[in-house]
């Protein structure tokens, strides 16, 4: 069932994906920020699906109000309070999630993002975009991951989603952006380049990512039954363009590059379909990476050819170990329970 309204996009795709997804009854689907836009449309239909669904936001009314979306209309949802432009705050959400979900977490799913925001540093030291991305997102993995391979015991497998962009194209992956060098790239001056470059940063971090986990848990836990994917929405009118705006994105090029994505924007339901086969599709393979093809008006989700960069992905994973305080990233049960 679409979720559209009179002035967004009416979705092209979504029904005809969503009529090939498996029920989900007895599967936990933990999803950050998932407040509105393409993570709201994730929960929404992975609940009428019958999945219990965690979600993963920073306390606000706004949060409030999704849960009681998600409960008004009859599906399983909980709220862990999950703030991740703090270091803290994830271990706080970790240590929630395991309480939560003593069954375990069949698919986790890293959707949250900020977009365009200036350079300003979190009080972890990093930029506040690639914190936020991707660098959290790594810690919280991390964590949970024993509640991922249990519910992968149970189940036969379980799933990590990371949630990238079509703005991950650009520069190559820089070190300094992974440092605790927030408020020190680039500044906010003219034409604006900058914000963007660090935009796009942290959503190649999210593909590496994906690339890097899948290759470590192949080596250091076979058998585990963890799939890591990716996907990208594709240009669409999620409600992320007016936050950046809010934030300060009204110089020239910030329009520019908003009206250039919002000309061929589609409905946010069609933007969360690359998440919604990650996530919920049979039969898919560990390292695969799903999204729209092309230029102008996105088409369906496809599954995509690899974008691999060994060094990239090397450089990624041993900067991301160090910025979360991770010496090895799947002995979380012992941090968690310290």
């Amino acid at each position: 069932m679409s979720t559209a309204t009179d002035s967004a996009p009416t979705p092209r795709h979504y029904d005809a994906l969503v009529a090939t997804l498996p029920r989900l009854e007895g599967r936990t689907f933990a999803i950050t920020g998932c407040t509105s836009g393409t993570g709201l449309v994730l929960a929404q239909t992975c609940g009428r699906l019958g999945a219990r669904i965690v979600m993963l936001n920073r306390p606000s009314a706004r949060a409030d109000r999704a849960l009681s979306t998600l409960r008004e209309a009859g599906l399983d949802a909980t709220l862990v309070p999950c703030d991740l432009q703090r270091f803290a705050g994830v271990h706080e959400a970790a240590a929630l999630l395991a309480q939560a979900c003593p069954e375990g977490i069949d698919v986790l799913v890293n959707n949250a993002g900020v977009m365009g925001l200036p350079d300003q540093a979190t009080t972890d030291g990093y930029d506040v975009q690639m914190q936020t991305n991707h660098l959290s997102h790594f810690l919280l993995t991390s964590l949970v991951w024993p509640l991922l391979e249990q519910a992968a015991r149970v189940h036969g497998e379980a799933r990590v989603v990371n949630h990238s962009s079509g703005a991950r194209r650009g520069e190559a992956l820089r070190a300094d952006h992974l440092a605790a060098m927030g408020g020190k790239l680039g500044g906010d001056g003219f034409p604006g380049w900058d914000k963007w470059r660090r935009y796009q940063q942290s959503k190649l971090a999210n593909l590496l990512f994906t690339y890097a986990l899948h290759e470590q848990a192949l080596a250091a836990r076979p058998g585990c039954g963890v799939k890591v994917l990716c996907a990208h929405p594709g240009p669409t009118d999620s409600g992320l363009q007016g936050k950046t705006s809010h934030a300060g994105g009204t110089r020239l090029l910030d329009r520019l590059i908003l009206w250039r994505t919002l000309r061929v924007a589609q409905a946010v339901e069609d933007g969360a379909l690359g998440m919604l086969r990650a996530g919920c599709e049979p039969g898919v393979e560990s390292g695969a990476f799903y999204g729209p093809v092309g230029r102008g008006l996105p088409g369906p989700a496809e599954l995509l050819p690899p974008e691999r960069d060994a060094a990239a992905e090397r450089l990624l994973w041993e900067a991301s170990l160090a910025a979360a305080g991770v010496s090895d990233f799947f002995t979380a049960t012992q941090r968690l329970a310290a």
